[in-house]
């Protein structure tokens, strides 16, 4: 594997910084984002590309507004929406989802010091979670870690890890709608959502799942391979569901049916109730390829770049 170097620039405004390697553009870290309350502000990685620039994520979406590339996220905390949108509650007309005055917000605090170049680099951010009523409830940890660019392969990874310590002077329950009674609904934690060409793409995991049959289980990656919009070719987005310090294991929400995303969900169908002062810890990775790739070639990938 070569060690093409990393380049971190950041903006003027002190708003977002931007990652780059082998002269692309790679991802861009919006930490300070202009984001409307109804969404829940928080940071996002978006753009994201391969290292031939082509996109590997979506900012936006029609469908779900509240949806910007990579983002740390949290569906229902403690009646509050760390997630945007309308939150699901049962018994609620139509499909249960409700639009409320509960949306929580992520407050960029302060940078350690980094190294800005090198055959990888990190950022470690100080954050804290808001809640509804302006209170803080969670004091977060997060670091960013780049690395294994490497231009023969057109492949690059980010390692996202996280300590969310519940600062809140009561526990913290920690859950998805399928917790709030959707069941198939556990999405929350590290979300990914994936170009809308990628619509119906390949979805690969660990254990011989593939397709709709992804959803629910717990292996230890899973993995989407779609086609471009413009651009010829395809590309291929790897996540490992990594570890969590929770007892509830990391289980995946993953499909391409009406959109493409990959989430290692912290808590599927399980609430975490978080104790004041408890930490939960996270770790997760991403790889990017700038290739499809069926599983007989993913495999070996997969393995490569095992957490």
């Amino acid at each position: 594997m070569s060690d093409t170097p990393f380049r971190i620039d950041h903006d003027a405004a002190g708003t977002r910084f931007v990652v780059s390697a082998a002269g692309t553009d790679l991802a861009t870290y919006v930490y300070r984002p202009d984001t409307p309350l109804e969404e829940s502000p928080k940071p996002y990685l978006y753009p994201l590309t391969t290292l031939s620039g082509a996109p590997v994520g979506v900012y936006r979406p029609w469908d779900h507004r509240w949806h910007k590339g990579l983002q740390m996220t949290w569906s229902h905390l403690s009646g509050d929406n760390f997630w945007g949108g309308p939150t699901f509650q049962q018994g609620a007309p139509g499909h249960g989802y409700v639009w409320r005055e509960n949306h929580g917000r992520q407050v960029h605090r302060a940078f350690e010091p980094q190294d800005l170049g090198g055959s990888e680099v990190s950022v470690v951010q100080g954050l804290d979670w808001i809640s509804s009523r302006d209170e803080v409830w969670i004091d977060e940890t997060r670091t960013l870690r780049f690395h294994s660019a490497d231009t023969a392969d057109g492949v690059w990874a980010l390692d996202f890890t996280t300590a969310l310590t519940n600062v809140r002077h009561e526990p913290l329950e920690m859950g998805s709608p399928t917790t709030h009674g959707r069941p198939g609904a556990g999405y929350t934690g590290l979300f990914w959502r994936g170009p809308r060409a990628w619509t119906g793409a390949d979805v690969i995991a660990d254990g011989g799942h593939e397709g709709d049959a992804v959803m629910g289980t717990r292996g230890a990656w899973a993995a989407i391979t779609g086609e471009h919009d413009e651009l010829d070719g395809g590309a291929t987005v790897l996540a490992y569901a990594g570890t969590t310090s929770a007892s509830t294991p990391l289980t995946w929400f993953a499909r391409s049916s009406a959109f493409a995303c990959l989430n290692p969900s912290p808590a599927f169908d399980t609430e975490i109730k978080l104790a004041p002062g408890e930490v939960l810890s996270l770790s997760h990775r991403f790889v990017f390829l700038d290739r499809m790739v069926d599983r007989r070639e993913l495999e070996p990938i997969a393995q490569r770049f095992a957490l």
